[in-house]
């Protein structure tokens, strides 16, 4: 009982020296990767950086000691936390204190969720999401993951569109005229480092290797140059015009938004109390406001745009400020200083008494001290409704990598996984990470293979993982203000390449065409709908259900002969001529409601065909199951044959099939004398046939056969 209470029991009582020393390597061989990646994925869904580390400390340590795995390691991973992005952007601006919290809240959902599904044991729900469903929007999902980097590996921003691919494009047209070199240069220079030591020395952690020397490389030249000057000292008339419209529009915004909230209150309230025509009449205004906003949302995006296209050249003023001017626009007699100065426009007002200019690359920043600050996630009705399927779609996902991963490793250790109890662990992991400020965190391949490869022996190793991030949080993040922002992009596309598989693509349609195509389709769905990323999983699970019951309603029904060595053979594979007056029938799924009638359409179809047809044989060996309708449908399949004078047989029943026939009388319609053991029995005694000398006895089954349950 102890130990399903507590797991971690299992081996801790068994704990020596050397397994300690084993996980103390291993763990802090883990940290060093997981410290920049974690930082990586925060941004990629949507936080600050940082967040990435306080989603890091906890979660690795309660997954371990609560989950089955001892080498899984446990925190932000790059599918769920673009699928977190994806579920919160309609709700908010990424980075804001609403997102950030609607974040922290959507972690306590997915832990709520997985937590619930293992103390029921229902661990098998997650077969929902089908092996073509889950490589289909893998290769998608790294797609859209690594091309969302390009901005920040170019060093240019825009604008999000409401498809993945426009904003591509609109990244495509930004880089083609705005690329920051220096910026692109870090980029290719982490992705140089990392394959660099991939290749030529393995033992190296090539994501920290890439942090190390980018890191010091940003510091050493100045590659972050920014500075916070009153919009004065831009001597644009265009820049300031546009700056002041900006702030106008977004102040517009915000008014626009406010009503429209206090217009949805009124809204509930008309139609909770019964006033319809009140209600069309706010609901008119609504519909006002939505589009006033949506002009107003055009209008900001438009200028933000051309803020952030307008290049600057600082020249020093004798008092030692610096006044910017267009670069195709420097005085006569000026010196600029070398640097192309860009506006950092973001979704606020931009401060008339200091704007942010960046004359170099962006970098990581100031990052808060020590732990955060525990606290009992936001609870928002409204927000939760809208996130419930986001959040059984992380839960879903975010597991079913965890346990691939966690029996990927067992098959190699030969311990023990049960997804139930990783259910819980998991589960665990993301409620206890709420209330530490993390986002929702799954099961990483790359971190838990290298958690293996360092000799990790037991779950202590994530604990030494998490002790390690506690120490970076507390004391290190000074050291981490110069990272590169386009080091963090380049640390993200190379995680991702590894989840593209086109061969699986190929060897899905090689094993079942639809499989393939269902696999193709999810793919499409998601690359195509992005950021939308649900739709796509969700026609994939539709198109994998319905072809499982299209698959139930017409199963593979058989039609056997007899060869020249007595054996039995189906007719399609070995083209033997099928017997005038004896038709041998398998059947191969469960007889239930859904394909009842199909077997009554081939009984029918056989003695329509076949006038010289005596006897009808039906082999139940695949039919594991017969429900009601099942029963029924035999029942009038049997009745048909009889009134055609045809004799009905029955073979290879097992025991639940005899049962459930017992029970319907279906026996006695039968007739024992007409139930055997094999199709060989049933043509030998029944129907003449000249049996083999094993076969020759061939009596029909035993009641005591028939009659067991």
């Amino acid at each position: 009982m102890l130990a399903n209470l507590f797991p971690f029991t299992n081996w801790i009582k068994d704990y020596n020296t050397d397994s300690l020393r084993s996980d103390v390597i291993a763990g802090l061989t883990v940290a060093l990767v997981l410290i920049p990646q974690s930082m990586a994925y925060a941004q990629l869904a949507g936080l600050p950086a940082y967040y990435g580390l306080y989603a890091s400390f906890l979660t690795p340590l309660i997954a371990a000691l609560f989950g089955s795995s001892s080498q899984l390691a446990t925190g932000p991973v790059a599918v769920v936390s673009l699928m977190t992005a994806a579920s919160l952007e309609p709700l908010a601006t990424m980075g804001s204190e609403g997102y950030i919290a609607y974040a922290i809240l959507l972690a306590l959902m997915v832990g709520g969720f997985q937590f619930l599904l293992g103390v029921l044991r229902l661990g098998l729900v997650v077969n929902f999401l089908s092996h073509p469903v889950i490589n289909g929007f893998t290769n998608a999902a790294a797609i859209i993951i690594a091309t969302s980097q390009v901005s920040k590996l170019a060093g240019v921003y825009v604008d999000k569109a409401s498809h993945h691919y426009e904003t591509l494009i609109r990244v495509a047209q930004s880089a083609f005229n705005f690329t920051h070199l220096p910026t692109l240069g870090m980029g290719l220079l982490a992705f140089a480092i990392m394959v660099g030591c991939k290749r030529y020395f393995p033992k190296i952690p090539n994501v920290l290797a890439a942090v190390v020397i980018t890191t010091c490389l940003s510091y050493a030249t100045g590659f972050n140059h920014d500075m916070t000057v009153p919009v004065a000292s831009i001597s644009s008339s265009q820049a300031q015009h546009a700056i002041t419209e900006f702030n106008s529009s977004l102040m517009q915004a915000e008014s626009l938004a406010a009503k429209r909230t206090e217009l949805s209150k009124k809204l509930s309230a008309a139609e909770a109390s019964g006033e319809p025509l009140h209600a069309l009449n706010i609901q008119h205004e609504l519909n006002t406001i939505a589009l006033q906003l949506d002009q107003v949302k055009a209008q900001s995006h438009t200028l933000r745009k051309s803020l952030r296209e307008m290049l600057f050249a600082g020249v020093e003023l004798s008092d030692g400020t610096l006044m910017f001017y267009p670069t195709n626009n420097v005085p006569e007699g000026m010196q600029a200083d070398g640097r192309t100065w860009r506006l950092r426009v973001g979704n606020a007002p931009l401060n008339a008494t200091g704007i942010t200019i960046m004359g170099g690359g962006a970098v990581v920043g100031s990052i808060p001290s020590g732990l955060p600050s525990f606290a009992t996630p936001t609870l928002d009705l409204s927000v939760v409704l809208h996130l419930i399927p986001f959040a059984i779609i992380i839960s879903l996902l975010g597991f079913m990598e965890a346990i691939s991963i966690a029996k990927a490793m067992a098959a190699k250790t030969g311990q023990r996984i049960n997804p139930d109890q990783e259910l819980i662990g998991q589960g665990l992991a993301n409620m206890v990470g709420a209330f530490g400020k993390s986002y929702p965190v799954s099961g990483s391949f790359s971190r838990s293979a290298v958690n293996l490869q360092a000799g990790a022996v037991t779950g202590m190793s994530s604990v030494f993982t998490s002790i390690m991030v506690v120490l970076t949080l507390q004391f290190c993040t000074p050291l981490l203000y110069h990272l590169p922002q386009a080091v963090l992009a380049a640390i993200i596309m190379m995680a991702v390449f590894g989840l593209l598989n086109v061969s699986s693509f190929v060897h899905a349609w090689k094993v079942k065409w639809y499989d393939g195509a269902i696999s193709v389709i999810s793919f499409i769905t998601t690359l195509v709908y992005a950021p939308h990323l649900d739709k796509g999983i969700m026609l994939g699970v539709a198109l994998s259900l319905a072809m499982f019951l299209y698959k139930s309603m017409r199963p593979n029904v058989s039609f056997f002969s007899r060869t020249p060595e007595q054996t039995h053979t189906d007719t399609a594979i070995s083209e033997l001529e099928h017997c005038k007056d004896t038709s041998v029938i398998q059947f191969e799924g469960p007889l239930f409601f859904a394909n009842a009638s199909f077997l009554e359409d081939i009984v029918t179809e056989k003695i329509t065909e076949n006038a010289s047809l005596k006897h009808i044989i039906l082999s139940a060996g695949g039919i594991n199951d017969i429900d009601c309708s099942g029963a029924e449908a035999l029942e009038l399949s049997i009745e048909k044959a009889h009134a055609h004078g045809i004799t009905f047989s029955l073979c290879s029943a097992n025991r639940t099939v005899l049962a459930v026939l017992q029970r319907a009388h279906l026996l006695e319609k039968i007739g024992t004398e007409n139930i055997y053991a094999t199709a060989e029995q049933a043509l030998c005694n029944q129907h003449g046939f000249t049996a083999t000398e094993d076969n020759a006895t061939g009596s029909p089954l035993p009641e005591a056969y028939f009659h067991a349950s």
